[in-house]
Formats: C-alpha cells, sequence, structure tokens
C-alpha cells in the first residue's frame, strides 16, 4: 500500500512541477509591456493563470497530505491510531483520484466554454420529447456541477417536445468535460404520444463546439453575412415577444445559419449568434483536417440507426449504456436528472487509452 501510494503521489508532484513552469511561462508573458493592447486576449492568459494557480495548490495540498501520512505512519501503534491511517489513506486516495482524472482533460481546448446544440432526429413528436429530455439532463448537469448554462436558441415543436435547442454551457473544463456527449443518444420508452402506449425508439443528436475567443484560422468577411431579424417564439419576456430582436446570421460562402432569440435585444442576440457562428465554422475547418477533428471533437454522425454513442432504455428494462465504453448503469432516473459524471469519467479515460 505505501509503494503504491507513494509512487501514485510521485505522479502527483511531476504534474506539479510542470504546472508551476506553466504559470511561470504566462506570468513571464503578462509582464510584456504590450502585454493588455489585446485585451481579450490577456484576459485569457489571466483566466489560465489563475486556474493554473489553483490547480497547483490543490496538488501541493496532496503533497503536504502524503507527507504527514508519512511521518504518522511512523509512530503510530494503537489500534485506533491504524484506524485513523486507514481514514487517512482513504481521504488521500480521493484527492489523488481527482488530480489523475483532471489530468485527462489535456485536450487544446479542453479549459475552454461550449456550445451545445441538441437536434430531434427519426422518432417524430417522441424524439422532440426526447430533446426536451436531453436538454433538461444537460442543464440539471450544469446546475449541479457549478456551470452556468444559458439558452441561446430554440425551436419548439408543435404538439410537444423541441425540434432543437442551442445551449451555452460556461465554466472551467466545461468543453473537456462533455465533449464526449458527441454523437447520436437513442431512446427506448413506452410512448407517452400515441394511444396504444407502444413502445417506442427515438433518436436525438447532440453537438459539441468549444467557445474561441481568438481563431487565427477562421476569419470572417463583414460582407460574406447577411443578417436577417424577426420576432422572437421563446423565452424572454413580453419585450422580447413584441419586438424584432431575434437574430439569424447566414454565412453566405459555406451556407452556415445561426439564430439566437432569447436575448433582450438584438444587439445581444447579434453577439450570441456571431459566438455560435465562429464555433461552426471552426468546426469545419477541424472536418477539413481529419486527425485534428478526431483530437478535438470526435466523430460526427447523422441522426439516424446504427450510429447511437449511447441507449437509454426504459422499457422492457431500464439501462443506459455507452456503446463506446460498454460502461452501463440500470440507475436511469439519476442519468436524466443531470446524473452523467460516470459516463463522462469513463469517456476520458477510454479516449486516454485508444
Amino acid at each position: 500500500m505505501q509503494f503504491l501510494l507513494k509512487s501514485r503521489v510521485f505522479g502527483t508532484i511531476f504534474e506539479l512541477d510542470k504546472k508551476k513552469k506553466e504559470i511561470e511561462k504566462l506570468e513571464k508573458e503578462s509582464e510584456n509591456p504590450d502585454f493588455w493592447k489585446d485585451n481579450q486576449k490577456a484576459g485569457e492568459v489571466m483566466k489560465e493563470i489563475e486556474l493554473l494557480r489553483r490547480e497547483a495548490e490543490k496538488m501541493e495540498n496532496v503533497e503536504k497530505e502524503a507527507g504527514e501520512l508519512r511521518e504518522f505512519l511512523k509512530i503510530s501503534n494503537s489500534e485506533e491510531e491504524i484506524k485513523d491511517i486507514g481514514n487517512k489513506i482513504e481521504i488521500l486516495e480521493k484527492n489523488i483520484d481527482e488530480l489523475e482524472f483532471q489530468t485527462l482533460l489535456g485536450g487544446a481546448y479542453d479549459k475552454n466554454d461550449l456550445i451545445l446544440s441538441i437536434h430531434s432526429g427519426a422518432g417524430g413528436v417522441d424524439a422532440q420529447d426526447w430533446t426536451e429530455m436531453l436538454l433538461r439532463m444537460y442543464l440539471r448537469w450544469a446546475e449541479k456541477n457549478n456551470f452556468n448554462a444559458k439558452i441561446l436558441d430554440e425551436s419548439r415543436g408543435s404538439e410537444a417536445g423541441i425540434k432543437s435547442v442551442t445551449v451555452e454551457i460556461q465554466g472551467n473544463y466545461a468543453y473537456g468535460y462533455l465533449k464526449g456527449e458527441v454523437g447520436v443518444h437513442r431512446l427506448v420508452r413506452l410512448s407517452p404520444f400515441n394511444s396504444d402506449h407502444l413502445r417506442e425508439t427515438s433518436f436525438a443528436l447532440v453537438e459539441i463546439l468549444p467557445i474561441i475567443g481568438e481563431i487565427k484560422e477562421v476569419k470572417i468577411d463583414p460582407q460574406d453575412i447577411r443578417l436577417d431579424t424577426f420576432r422572437s417564439s421563446g423565452a424572454g419576456g413580453q419585450h422580447v415577444n413584441t419586438t424584432d430582436s431575434a437574430v439569424r446570421i447566414t454565412h453566405i460562402p459555406t451556407g452556415i445559419q445561426v439564430s439566437c432569440q432569447n436575448e433582450r435585444s438584438q444587439l445581444q442576440n447579434r453577439e450570441q449568434a456571431m459566438k455560435v457562428l465562429k464555433a461552426k465554422l471552426h468546426q469545419k475547418f477541424l472536418e477539413e483536417k481529419e486527425q485534428e477533428e478526431r483530437k478535438i471533437r470526435g466523430e460526427f454522425h447523422s441522426a439516424e440507426w446504427g450510429n447511437q454513442i449511447r441507449s437509454y432504455v426504459l422499457h422492457p428494462y431500464k439501462m443506459v449504456k455507452d456503446h463506446r465504453t460498454k460502461f452501463e448503469t440500470s440507475d436511469t432516473e439519476k442519468v436524466l436528472d443531470g446524473g452523467i459524471g460516470e459516463f463522462v469519467e469513463a469517456y476520458l479515460k477510454y479516449k486516454s487509452k485508444n
């Protein structure tokens, strides 16, 4: 046990040295007289420094705890002291587990905020209801993990549910945590929307895009943009619903179209829509470079049979299973209430080995 613990702590210390070097490098960059000429980039660097400092502090605490435990082991003899050792080891192991999991989030954009889009696929009104269930699942996940989530745009179904929805999720490592959710999610249940209450299979497509402040590879020419405004049909209060504050932006060369209607002003909606457009154009750039695509956003599939990454079965038995990692659970209620942490961790560990 002591040897295993020592080796794991050593790995943590090694990562701590790397973090300190990163902090030193960025701090030197921030001392440049021209650093604040680009406020956006400077803000991103300062945010990065603060995040690295917090991570380094956690690692230093683990190193300190390990040292205290080693000293305690030398002098402990009584049964009560041995019991305390077990408790200390358990706490230390838990803290090291958290740090080791953090090392899985080392992708180029893992620290970034993200754009989440969900589109209903095959399954009619059941698929639209399924899309709304997935939206709730991700919003609950964000809430439970102290991330900020904001609906930017949604298109509701005529009977029930949602045809498509776009959400911004902000927080440290938001993209890193959810990047593995990209793909088709399949639901099997007894339909509440048919009179015979028959079993139905529904599909929804989830897209996850990192929000990137400055995208060197993507330059947007204002002449390539067409801006349309319309009256909002989504949430946002009386002001939004009685003015042409909603915005639709079309990037003419690629045909990519994005919209935002949940902010109160046309200007705010335009800013949010441009953020989504940049993310989509960057995604397109990555798709043209297959190797980079696999590293950053994973495989992209259409919403149809054979392409699902995860199945949620509510009838005739209860099971949620990820078809890539093979991780599964029968606690479907927990998962649909935002408890997807085990699936996130299983995917990140799976990707680190493949």
